[in-house]
């Protein structure tokens, strides 16, 4: 049940997102976009049950995820945690899939 409330607010965020620009008739700036793929990419690894994405974020216990985030892990997942990790051809791939 978990897994599908997260699936869903992720769902609804990045609908959010495109109807917000699409009501203002602008387009987000890439630093918006990279933001939005970022969310994307921790939310899709949280729906998995593990809640250390980053190492900004928090442990079940409180404490920061720090050296055993995913992201700090070498092999397996690799969640987008920053700016810098989101290529220009990811920000026109997720402009492409997100057109109106």
């Amino acid at each position: 049940m978990r897994r599908s409330f997260l699936f869903m607010a992720a769902l609804a965020l990045s609908l959010g997102v495109g109807n917000a620009t699409a009501q203002h008739g602008t387009e987000p700036s890439d630093a918006q976009v990279r933001d939005n793929i970022i969310k994307e990419s921790i939310a899709a690894y949280k729906a998995t049950g593990h809640p250390c994405a980053c190492p900004f974020d928090l442990m079940r216990n409180g404490r920061r995820c720090g050296n055993v985030s995913a992201y700090s892990r070498p092999g397996g997942a690799s969640p987008l945690c920053y700016p810098k990790d989101v290529s220009d051809a990811q920000v026109r791939d997720w402009r492409s899939r997100h057109a109106r």
